[in-house]
């Protein structure tokens, strides 16, 4: 089996995903994953599509991530992730789908508009 590359993205985090055959070791930014992301979720997040469609020890993944916070970043690496267990096998589709796993979360920042404080937020109204 070749490296199967694939690209994530969620708000401004953008993750590159290359996934051979191994023993399931998981390495982020040259860190391992529960380095990179600490706590518990951002770990679930991670491994959701390899414990969906039960390869978790089958594939040596490496992951380049940049931008965004922490939370951005796992879930843009769930995507590269998901993408790539679908090119893997078809069937996998069917599991991750109704997951929402295949799904890039459109939901970006909305930018800060001249004459307000933020994107919706106005300067206190002074009556007098």
């Amino acid at each position: 089996m070749e490296v199967i590359h694939k690209i994530g993205r969620r708000k401004k985090a953008v993750a590159r995903v290359y996934v051979s055959e191994g023993t399931g070791k998981i390495t982020v930014n040259k860190k391992d994953v529960n380095v990179y992301f600490p706590t518990p979720t951002l770990q679930y997040k991670v491994n959701q599509a390899l414990t969906l469609t039960e390869n978790e020890g089958n594939f040596d993944v490496k992951v380049n991530v940049f931008g965004g916070g922490a939370t951005g970043q796992a879930e843009a690496v769930r995507l590269a992730l998901s993408r790539a267990m679908c090119e893997l096998n078809e069937e996998n589709r069917g599991v991750l789908k109704p997951e929402g796993l295949l799904t890039r979360d459109p939901r970006m920042v909305e930018r800060k508009k001249f004459g307000q404080k933020k994107a919706r937020k106005k300067f206190q109204f002074s009556k007098r």
